[in-house]
Parts: structure tokens; C-alpha cells; sequence
């Protein structure tokens, strides 16, 4: 939700990073970002500015996202050396403006697969909740290796993803009775916003057209369900957000990709306050973000980048956009033991 703080990189640093974009994330999956990765990682002219940026506007898929924005063509890399040399003063502005708010709808699969092990009913409550997209799991329709299906109470609607599930993960039997939900975002986003909207199908990679399809009918849904998303910061609010969940309900709090924008120091805060509501939280964050998800001894790869996990056990590996999920497998100690409805505990009961 914040941006990450700490000095400038030097521009190898930052070629570095560009590097593994490109390597472990682009990959095959978007042939322009793959190849805008490795000519900025190859250009000291293109890594001076963006080494200018602050920290936390450094990430390619902003700074790629905000060339597009201004006219670089997918898979053209003259197109992108030209806005960041001719047009840098309309991209910086773009960048420092804006922010990467996708919340890809598709990570309610990885979302499903905590909330089927805890108790109903649940008030679910998003950190980073963007425009809502992740809002609302049970207003979506899913399929599981494109057979088990899982429909909303109230019929199918316009949005339906695949998730794709490894050997051991077994699909939700039902969704979840969700009788509250509520959202924190220190910007949060309209999606019946028109300039919200063409920014958030702007940040969905190049080739990536049933994704950016998928984004479209989500943000309708979730403009449609009116979902309340405040402003606010984390570290200051939200308890106060939280205070308004029924409390016969079981809360649930969830991030997605939202902890990599805070230092090491502010993830374990976070970590700690959300402890502190009595809360189960279920994070889905690449490897070695979320502070209280052990090292999982398993290849780092495309499709395993991400980590799903439940009040810090992992029960899933996962592509970063939540499509693929694998059970996390260690080399040495085998599968982590995480199925089954998972008992409130000690500290659960919160204040009255």
C-alpha cells in the first residue's frame, strides 16, 4: 500500500532487476515485456532516469505500463526507448501519479482455496483493495482443470476463469457465505471510473487479451455491487475499518501482491496488527515477501512465483496472476500439510 522507501539503486542494480522481470516473470508469457525488460536491462541510457525514480516507482510493470500509456507500441522496443528519451516529462508525471491497482480478478481462486478451510460465515476484508476486483470471490464463476464447477448463488455471471490445480489441491465443494466486505487502499479506485478503468486494462500485459477481457467484466461486476473501499493506510486504520465486521462472522483479511510495496520493517507490522484483530489472514504474495510464510524448498519458476498461505502456512504456489496453483512441494521434508478447516485458536475473540 506504501511505497517502498530506502535510497536510489545504482543503475546495475537496476539492470539486475530488469533482468529477472524478464527472466522469471515476462518469460513466455509476454514476449513484449520480455524484450522491453532485457533493452532497458542492456541500456545505461534507459537505467540513468529510471534509477531517478523513487524505489517504488521503479517496478517494470508500472514503467512499462505508464510507456503505453504514452504511445509505446507492444512489441516495438524503438517505440519504448522513444517516450522514455522524447516524452520522459509526461511518463515521470504518469508514473508518480499512478500505480500498479490491477488486483487480478483470477487470484480469487488462490482466495477460494484458503477460504474453503475456514468457518462460515465470513466478513472478508482486502488490504490494497484496489478497485475491488478481489472483493467479491463468490460474484465470480470458476472452473478447475476446465471440469469442477463453481457457479454464484444467483446464477453465472460475466465473468468465468479456469484455474488450473495441481496433483493434491482439490477445488472448493461450495462457495463462501460472504455476509460482509469491506476494503483499505490508501487511493482507492472507482471502477464505473471510465480513466480508471482504461488505466487498469493498460496495466494488463500486452498479449495478455482474456486477461484484460476478464478485468473489463470484473470491474463492472464490482461497480455493480458497490462494494465500500476506504481510504486509508494500514498502519493506522485498520482496526477502526475492521470495528464494523459482524462479529458472528469469521474475519478474514487478505492481501495480494500488497506487502512487496512496504520495507522489511512495516511487512512484520502488518503482519503483527492483523494478528492482533483476531483475524485469519490469507496473503498471496511472491516468495519471501510475507514475513511469516516460511522458505519453501521448491524451483523458483513462472508458475510458482507467488505463495498463497493461511495465517502463514503455505498451501499453494502460484503464477503471479493466480491461474496455476501447485501444491508447495519442499525437496526434502515433501508436501506441506495444509487441508482441513483450521480451528480459530487462541486470540481469536476480538473486542467487543
Amino acid at each position: 500500500m506504501n511505497d517502498t522507501t530506502g535510497k536510489h539503486p545504482d543503475p546495475h542494480a537496476l539492470a539486475q532487476r530488469y533482468r529477472d522481470f524478464a527472466v522469471h516473470q515476462a518469460a513466455d508469457s509476454s514476449p513484449t515485456l520480455r524484450r522491453w525488460a532485457e533493452a532497458v536491462a542492456d541500456d545505461p541510457g534507459l537505467l540513468a532516469p529510471l534509477a531517478s525514480l523513487p524505489p517504488g516507482k521503479q517496478q517494470p510493470n508500472l514503467v512499462f505500463a505508464a510507456a503505453r500509456w504514452h504511445g509505446a507500441r507492444p512489441g516495438d522496443v524503438d517505440s519504448l526507448r522513444g517516450v522514455l528519451t522524447t516524452r520522459w516529462a509526461e511518463f515521470e508525471a504518469t508514473v508518480r501519479a499512478r500505480a500498479t491497482q490491477t488486483n487480478e480478478p483470477a487470484r480469487c481462486g488462490a482466495l477460494l482455496m484458503g477460504l474453503q478451510q475456514l468457518p462460515g460465515p465470513i466478513a472478508l476484508f482486502e488490504i490494497g483493495a484496489s478497485a475491488g476486483l478481489c472483493l467479491i470471490p463468490d460474484r465470480y464463476a470458476y472452473t478447475f482443470n476446465g471440469e469442477a464447477a463453481l457457479t454464484p448463488v444467483n446464477g453465472p455471471g460475466p465473468v468465468s476463469m479456469d484455474v488450473r490445480l495441481g496433483r493434491g489441491l482439490v477445488p472448493p465443494a461450495a462457495m463462501p457465505d460472504i455476509v460482509w466486505r469491506a476494503g483499505l487502499d490508501l487511493r482507492p479506485l472507482d471502477p464505473s471510473d471510465a480513466d480508471t478503468l482504461a488505466w487498469l486494462q493498460t496495466l494488463v500485459w500486452p498479449e495478455h487479451e482474456i486477461r484484460r477481457a476478464r478485468l473489463t467484466a470484473a470491474a463492472a461486476v464490482a461497480a455493480e455491487e458497490g462494494v465500500q473501499i476506504t481510504t486509508g493506510d494500514l498502519t493506522t486504520d485498520l482496526a477502526r475499518v475492521a470495528a464494523d465486521a459482524p462479529r458472528a462472522a469469521t474475519l478474514v483479511v487478505t492481501h495480494s501482491a500488497t506487502l512487496a510495496y512496504l520495507d522489511e520493517p512495516a511487512r512484520h507490522r502488518a503482519v503483527e496488527q492483523i494478528t492482533r484483530l483476531g483475524a485469519h489472514r490469507i496473503s498471496f504474495e511472491a516468495r519471501g515477501v510475507d514475513p511469516s510464510v516460511p522458505p519453501i524448498d521448491a524451483p523458483l519458476t513462472p508458475k510458482t512465483l507467488f505463495v498463497a498461505a493461511l495465517d502463514g502456512a503455505p498451501y499453494a504456489l502460484a503464477d503471479g496472476h493466480g491461474t496455476v496453483l501447485a501444491r508447495p512441494f519442499s525437496t526434502d521434508a515433501g508436501p506441506v500439510q495444509c487441508f482441513g478447516t483450521v480451528s480459530r485458536g487462541p486470540g481469536w475473540a476480538r473486542e467487543q
